[in-house]
């Protein structure tokens, strides 16, 4: 297809991490808490004794081709087939998936300008660990160290790699921000999810993260929530015990009661407990979570600041609008999107090479335009809104 006439910014791709990242990153006294073992004649990923099975493949040698899982996501699953099904053949990872040269190959084919990067079992790893606030650290931090050795956080001013900040020790995240920031982070990863310390679980919006909010205000780094493991998994499992944790095994339970809940908690929280407007300069990023939460949450801050206006330092849907940044899905009505939060905080992401994402990450242009998105918005989408975010073109 042909590509708009300007340069594409993908705010939503990922790659897949080598074995090496659990068998050479993780130090050696943690290596019987995070190692692969077999079962069923399958290698897996085994979290202090117990097997992980949000991921059927952690090692990610073979893996679901892009774009695999559009008809599920797009409602047109006429065949009721399963995700398992709809994945069809696996193929075996490409080098484009796994290293930078060849990923910025794949760019160029598909049309794409610059990237961000996200990893993948990054997810698995800081959820499987909740509880455990020093492995979660030393993990999260073998991760990192990973990406930063293989892909850099900056590649070619191509590709900008996600490094993850863990929060459940303040310090510890503020030390892993400075080392990620001193090898030249363009954007940073956290969970949208409660936080557990060695006291237990609490919001990340608490005043006790100041110091960290601080640092990222100062730094002038955008914070992107991608969509990760539920942390509403707990909620569901005691309507339906027992079911499997599997990414690729959704019930329609699970569909309706978990949707895209964690990500509007974590900003509902950053706003009614105040931290964005404390750090009024924050910049948050809310990837791979589609746009269908927005409204709703909108609305559910207008009626509270109605209600509780002594209780908000300002107006809420406007702390919203200065501070959140939103990736909608190519389904979701982007004209609806920008009626609630203006047109320059709207980012184009595909998730490629992901089965949910978009094979052909610029579909997500076609489809704004059959859906007569004006092309002015579609530049500021596609382009321009992260320019402006980043930094990243000349002007």
């Amino acid at each position: 297809m042909n590509p708009p006439p300007y340069p594409i910014f993908d705010a939503d791709n990922h790659l897949y991490e080598s074995p090496e990242v659990v068998t050479d990153y993780i130090p050696k006294e943690y290596s019987r808490d995070i190692q692969f073992v077999e079962a069923r004649g399958r290698k897996r990923i085994a979290i202090k004794g117990q097997i992980a099975t949000y991921m059927p493949n952690p090692t990610f040698e073979q893996i679901a081709a892009p774009g695999t899982h559009v008809p599920y996501y797009a409602g047109t699953n006429t065949e009721g087939l399963s995700l398992r099904e709809l994945s069809g053949v696996p193929i075996d990872c490409p080098p484009e998936f796994r290293e930078p040269g060849p990923r910025v190959v794949r760019l160029d084919e598909l049309g794409i300008s610059r990237a961000l990067m996200f990893p993948t079992l990054a997810n698995l790893l800081e959820y499987s660990l909740e509880g455990d606030p020093d492995l979660t650290h030393v993990s999260v931090h073998a991760v990192n160290h990973w990406l930063h050795d293989v892909w850099g956080f900056d590649y070619q001013n191509r590709i900008y790699t996600v490094p993850v900040i863990t929060l459940p020790v303040v310090e510890k995240a503020v030390e892993e921000l400075e080392w990620v920031l001193e090898r030249g982070a363009r954007a940073i990863l956290i969970r949208p999810g409660p936080v557990t310390g060695y006291q237990g679980p609490r919001s990340f919006g608490l005043p006790e993260f100041d110091p960290f909010w601080a640092r990222v205000e100062e730094a002038g780094i955008p914070v992107c929530m991608h969509a990760s493991f539920p942390p509403l998994n707990r909620y569901y499992e005691q309507w339906e015990p027992g079911r499997t944790s599997s990414a690729f095994e959704p019930t329609p339970l699970k569909r309706l009661l978990l949707r895209h809940r964690e990500i509007e908690d974590a900003i509902a929280a950053l706003i009614c407990q105040g931290t964005l407007s404390r750090f009024p300069k924050l910049r948050v990023m809310s990837v791979e979570n589609g746009a269908t939460w927005v409204g709703p949450l909108l609305d559910e801050l207008e009626l509270t600041h109605r209600q509780l206006p002594q209780d908000f330092a300002e107006n809420p849907v406007e702390t919203f609008q200065r501070c959140v940044y939103v990736n909608p899905f190519w389904e979701d009505d982007v004209m609806k999107l920008v009626g609630r939060i203006g047109e320059d905080h709207i980012l184009f992401g595909s998730d490629y090479p992901h089965p949910e994402g978009l094979a052909q990450p610029l579909e997500f242009f076609e489809h704004m335009t059959e859906a007569d998105v004006p092309s002015g918005i579609q530049r500021k989408v596609m382009s321009e809104n992260a320019e402006a975010l980043f930094g990243a073109f000349a002007s």
